[in-house]
């Protein structure tokens, strides 16, 4: 079996962009429409990476319709406003040019609609790094992030023990297991060390250089 590492899958959020600002602001906004204030933007950090949908309904408890209609209102402000109240991550397009140079193919697997993936990518100038930018469909589908990951492979016909995950939360590192693809967990981005581990990252990357030295010592 050829195990040669040749696909490389990054989550957006939190990973190659620091979205944080944008995506508490837009959350704050949404709990607002709801009469719901908000005491402190950090407050909300822990919806940076999961789906929004199960975010509204599994950390503010609100009900399934609510929490539907919160997605909504968050978008109202983060298609015009939001995902402009972005960064890249320092380091990040160094990496990505090294790993193209090095031969690897390059996608992005994130739970966040592909229109606004894409968008973001094309603002701050990484989209030409990717083969295939991959994310949920504006209706909910697809928002699992093991149903992106299993989407990339499917629709480039990449073989799991080809393929790495690099994120920054549990969803990264479950999506990829249940896909049979290795991980990286980054500890630059919105995932403690001990949520990463107790996933079952395969390995740990506290900067994005050493995302780098990971990879050149898989085989």
């Amino acid at each position: 079996m050829n195990r040669r590492l040749k696909s490389i899958l990054f989550d957006l959020d939190g990973t190659l962009t620091d979205p944080k600002e944008g995506i508490t602001r837009c959350v704050e906004y949404a709990l607002n429409k709801f009469g719901i204030e908000v005491a402190h933007l950090d407050l909300l950090l822990p919806y940076i990476g999961p789906p929004l949908y199960d975010s509204f309904v599994q950390i503010q408890g609100l009900p399934e319709e609510q929490a539907a209609q919160a997605v909504i209102y968050y978008r109202e402000r983060y298609s015009t406003i939001g995902m402009f109240e972005n960064s890249v991550i320092p380091g990040i397009p160094q990496l990505l040019e090294a790993l193209q140079g090095m031969g690897y193919t390059l996608y992005v697997a994130t739970s966040k609609p592909t229109v606004f993936a894409e968008e973001i990518l094309r603002y701050y100038g990484l989209d030409g790094y990717f083969k295939h930018v991959a994310g949920s469909n504006l209706d909910g589908t697809r928002s699992k992030k093991r149903e992106v990951i299993q989407y990339v492979l499917d629709q480039n016909a990449i073989a799991p023990e080809e393929a790495l995950m690099i994120g920054d939360r549990e969803h990264d590192i479950i999506g990829a297991k249940g896909c049979g693809v290795a991980s990286v967990g980054v500890l630059f981005g919105y995932g403690s060390e001990e949520e990463l581990s107790s996933s079952g990252a395969d390995y740990m990357a506290s900067t994005v250089e050493e995302i780098q030295e990971i990879i050149a010592r898989i085989p």
